[in-house]
């Protein structure tokens, strides 16, 4: 993954609390110039931008770049099946998310798979392994 190529990320489970690892990640990512598209059916609006029910309901005009997923791991398969169909590039499951069958079948379809790492850590690394 190259950080220079990255635009738009979709983040999957963003919530609107301050306090969430979900939306101080959203934050970081959002002040280092990338787009920031909430997926979170549950709220309107995320960190100034539109929340969307699934990633699916995000408009096609959209080009998602990264998928990053702060939800549950016995939901990962329906958002790898969305994220599939979306032919977004690269799935970033978060720290504590993990789900291997999901993963497999992401990579199968082409998709970069990043799992169980926090994408602001790998961020301020500046290398993603």
């Amino acid at each position: 993954m190259d950080w220079h190529e990255i635009k738009t990320i979709a983040v999957v489970g963003l919530s609107d609390n301050p306090e969430r690892a979900s939306y101080r990640v959203a934050k970081y990512l959002q002040d280092q110039g990338y787009r920031i598209i909430p997926v979170n059916p549950t709220k309107d609006r995320v960190l100034g931008e539109k929340s969307y029910a699934s990633l699916i309901d995000i408009p096609q005009d959209i080009k998602i770049d990264v998928v990053d997923v702060f939800r549950k791991p016995a939901v990962v398969p329906e958002i790898v099946e969305q994220t599939i169909a979306r032919n977004v590039p690269v799935l970033w499951l978060q720290e504590g998310v993990v789900h291997n069958a999901a993963a497999e079948k992401a990579r199968a379809a082409g998709i970069e798979v990043i799992m169980d790492k926090c994408m602001m850590k790998e961020h301020r690394k500046g290398v993603v392994s």
